[in-house]
Formats: C-alpha cells, structure tokens, sequence
C-alpha cells in the first residue's frame, strides 16, 4: 500500500508531507485547488510521463518521494529480479524533475529507468479515472476486462505462446518460399548464363592473338593497298620509281665525287638511302606475300570474335572476366540446394501446431462463454446496487479467425430500460451511467487483481444524490480488501472515506500554494459542510454533515 507520500516544489504545492491509512482514503477541495497536481505527483513516482511544466515556478526541480509498504508477492518477486533489496517489506520510490528538463529516478536510493518505475508502479497502484470509461468505449479493450475477471492468465499466456510460435513458423515457411523462388530463378539464370559461355574454349592468350588476327582481316584491304602503293613509288616498273630517281642520281653524283668532300659525302648519303630503301621495297613485297587469302580462316575468325564480343558486351566485361563468370557460375550451381525436403517439413509442423494451437483457442472460447455468464450475473447485481436496477448487460460472444487474442469478439451490450434490445454501450450509455458501469466492473473484479493500492480520480462525474451514495459506499466495501484514494466533489463519497485529506489554495505575499491537510472530525465535518453548502454554512447544515459522516460510520 502507499503509506506516505512527500511532494516539494511540485506546481503550486511548496511542500507537503501525506500520510495514508490503508482503506478508504479521500481528498477534496475547491475546484483548481490541486487535486489533479496531487494525482500528477502520484502518476510520476508510477514512471508516466512528466514535463518540466510541473516544476514550481522560480524552483530548480520538483520532489516526489513516495513510500510503499506490505509489498505484494508480485512486486517483490519483480524487485528481486531486478537486484534491488527492500527491507520489512517497505520501499521509497523518487523522482526528480529538473527545470532544465532532466529528471532523474531512484528506487530506495539506487538509481533507476523510467520505464522500470513504471514496471513496478504497475504492480504497486492501479488508477482509475474519467478516461477508464473509454475502455467501455472501445469494444476491442472489453475481451481484457472479462479475462480479468475470469483469471484467465494461465490458458491466454498458454494460448499465447503457441500462438506467437505458429506465427514465427508462418514467416519462416514464408521465408522458406520465398528463398526457394529466388533459387529457382537463380538456377534459370546461372543456367542461361553458363549456356551462353560454354563455348568460351579458348585462353586469354589465344583470344588476344585471335583479335589481333581479326583486326588485320578486318583491315586487309587498306592494308595491302597502301602496301602496293609504296610498292609501286620504290619501285615501279612502268614508270619512274623513286629507286630509279636515286640510281640517276647517284650515277650523276659518281663522276664528280672526287671534285670536292662536300660532294664526295653527298653522294655516299644518296647511295645509303637508296640501299635502305631498296632493302625497304623488297620487305614490302614479302609482307604483301605473305598475305594468304584463306576464306574459310576469314570466317571463322570474323564470327569467331563477333561472337565473343558480343558476349563481352551483354556481360559488361572483357574477355577474362568472362572465362571468370563462368567459372563462379558453375560453381555457384553446383552449390543451390533445391530439394523441397526442409519445406515440406516446416509445412507439417506448421498444420500440427496449427491443429494445437486451434484446440487451445477453443478451450479459451468455452472458458470465455463460461466466465460471461458469472460476469453478467455479478455485474448486474453491481448495477442494481448502484441504483441501476433495470439495465440488462449482455456479453456478445462471436468466434473468427485466430488472432493473438484467441478466436473470440467479446463486446458489452446493455439495455437501459425494460424491453429494450441490449445494445452497444457506446452507442447509448450517458457519461453517468458510464461511471457506474465502470464501478461495478471494477467492484467485480477487486477480489480477483493483485494490485494493493486503487485510485479513483474522480470517477463519480455525472452521478449525484442516491446514485452517488451508493458509488461511495461501492468503494467503501472494495476499500475492505484494497487500499483506496479517492478524489470526489462529491459529499455522498467523501462521508465514507476512514481518512480524508483536504487540498487547499492559498495566497501570502503574492504567490500561491496548495496544502495538504490531514482533516479531524472537525475539520472533517466543516469540508463536509462546505460541499454541500458552499463556502460558510448554516447551523443546519454543520448538523446535516455531521449526521451524515454518522450514519455513514455505521454502514
């Protein structure tokens, strides 16, 4: 239970000391005294999320301390899990939040995560506000509320794991497919790609003397033309050739050779060059020769290349790295496994476990259809407690496909007069109705929640006199078994509260603060009073309170 909370600089709350009895504990005050603040405080040593808003203005940071004693069997086995001792059953819980932002968590002074607050606030305090009528809203939320009552945990956690394990066995069998069609696809096109280079038969070495080989066939023509043509310049027999031209020369420049060095040196330049070019002509005429015209070597070394340049250019690459390609292509076949065995086996332990996990959906079903028919009949008397005697609930109870949740769609029907069809409660429940629906459903299931401490912030809106009497001694009777914090304007609650605390707004000295105060019977019989008076009451009624929190005793 929470025995004590401590609250510094928390919006409009300077400071302020709470100490709580472990039954019916109740708090009220004006409307914008700081009740809501007081519930913030609480839900921030729960691990919800707080903003640097909340920090009293002019204040570095905001102190929350709360202390929890008689620790549940489900907390401490958390606690224990996560190393942190507590001792005679009692633990602090801290939060500090930070004008600048940061905020800081500490269980019994050792540093922790938001999010392990919140773990273990949930095992500590359960809330219960204006927006838990949104759970009877939302039709999706009602198949919680009814496990909860029928301590379905064990067969849903069951149900549940076979469940995720026939999901994660889907996806693999998807996998599985999926892999299988890109290995088919994969073999057609490592196929296709080792038929186009099977014919790669020659080296690298031999390819590069067959381009070599191509491209002289390819300039075969050009090539002995000019061949011929300097042939005929040296040398040509029809007319004068430049051999001739040097002969004439050199014979002209013989006779006088002697005249001078000058001429001498002249005339053995000209007999060298024409040496050199009679050497010239004559390697021409071989080379031109040498050319055998062999059609069919033509054809086969065109087509040849051709065809694998055209390999080169699909492929993207040169001819090396197609006799690579086709290497690691090879390779690469004989290593795909097509066999179906692996499918095959996943699929029949996918139908066996499908075959199970159907079996459990359909215990969970009859266990629901059970669970419905006790939840109606305690619900109803709930209602008829609270002043709704003629409000009929039903459970809709529809089976589907396999979901996370079992095969069910559970939804509340209700009708609120005699002779009419129940029908869905968003579609006709008004907000105070919906308050004390919820109220019964959370009487229903007190007994059966392991969360010690439940607070109801304000959950009696749009109830009023005989209804709002019985909604006050409704969470008197589940303040026998759990710690309660009630947050009411209205009298008809607060009257049956065991402890109740007033929250204050002051002002001194320009800037206002909100106070805490544990009430007496005096005190207790003044608020009283001013709830159902307003600020000042008469005589009658100070004496109307004060029979009021007497009668309220006795039941």
């Amino acid at each position: 239970m929470l025995k004590e909370l401590y609250i510094e600089n928390l919006a409009v709350i300077e400071k302020a000391v709470i100490p709580f009895s472990e039954t019916f504990n109740v708090f009220t005050g004006e409307t914008g005294a700081g009740k809501s603040i007081l519930i913030n405080g609480i839900n921030a040593v729960l691990g919800q999320r707080v903003t640097r808003d909340i920090v009293r203005n002019g204040c570095k940071k905001a102190v929350i301390t709360a202390l929890f004693s008689d620790l549940g069997t489900e907390a401490k086995a958390r606690l224990d899990e996560l190393g942190i001792s507590y001792d005679n059953d009692e633990i602090t819980i801290t939060r500090e939040i930070n004008s600048d932002g940061k905020n800081s968590a500490r269980i019994n002074s050792r540093t922790a995560s938001v999010s392990t607050l919140k773990e273990i606030g949930e095992l500590l305090v359960t809330i219960h506000g204006q927006h838990d009528n949104q759970i009877l809203l939302s039709p999706e939320q009602h198949i919680n509320v009814l496990d909860g009552f029928g301590n379905s945990e064990g067969l849903i956690e069951d149900y549940k794991n076979d469940f995720k394990r026939l999901q994660a066995l889907a996806k693999k069998i998807g996998n599985a497919k999926k892999a299988r069609l890109e290995a088919r696809e994969r073999i057609i096109l490592l196929k296709s790609r080792i038929d186009d280079l099977k014919n790669l038969d020659l080296t690298a070495e031999e390819y590069e003397s067959l381009e070599n080989e191509y491209k002289q066939i390819k300039n075969m023509d050009s090539i002995l033309n000019a061949l011929s043509a300097v042939g005929n310049i040296l040398n040509n027999e029809n007319d004068t050739s430049v051999l001739d031209m040097l002969s004439k020369s050199e014979s002209e420049l013989s006779d006088i050779s002697g005249c001078s060095e000058e001429i001498n040196s002249l005339y053995e330049r000209i007999s060298a060059v024409k040496i050199e070019l009679s050497d010239i002509s004559d390697e021409i005429s071989g080379v031109y020769d040498s050319f055998d015209i062999d059609e069919e070597r033509i054809e086969y070394v065109c087509s040849k290349y051709s065809f694998l340049n055209s390999l080169q250019r699909k492929y993207n690459c040169d001819y090396p790295g197609l006799l690579k390609l086709y290497r690691e292509s090879a390779s690469e076949l004989e290593t795909l496994d097509f066999s179906d065995d692996d499918l095959k086996k996943l699929c029949e332990e996918k139908d066996k476990l499908l075959h199970e996990v159907t079996d459990k959906a359909k215990k969970l079903s009859l266990h629901r259809k059970n669970t419905a028919e006790m939840f109606v009949k305690q619900v109803t008397d709930e209602l008829k407690f609270l002043d709704m005697p003629d409000v009929v609930l039903e459970v809709s109870h529809e089976t589907g496909k396999l979901t996370v949740n079992g095969m069910d769609k559970i939804e509340f029907l209700i009708s609120s007069n005699k002779g009419e069809a129940a029908k869905p409660i968003a579609k006709i429940a008004s907000g105070g109705e919906l308050s004390r629906i919820m109220l019964a459903l959370k009487s229903v299931i007190a007994d059966k929640d392991s969360v010690p401490t439940m607070i109801f912030d304000e959950i009696d809106t749009g109830v009023s006199g005989r209804a709002a009497q019985k909604i006050g001694i409704k969470i008197r009777h589940i303040s026998k078994i759990r710690q309660v914090l009630c947050v009411t304007h209205l009298s008809q609650l607060a009257v049956m509260a065991d402890t109740h605390l007033l929250i204050e707004k002051k002002t001194k000295n320009d800037r206002t603060s909100t106070s805490v105060t544990l009430l007496d019977d005096k005190g207790r019989i003044n608020e009283i009073a001013r709830i159902m008076g307003g600020e000042n009451p008469s005589e009658l009624i100070l004496k109307s309170a004060a029979e009021e929190l007497r009668k309220a005793a006795q039941i």
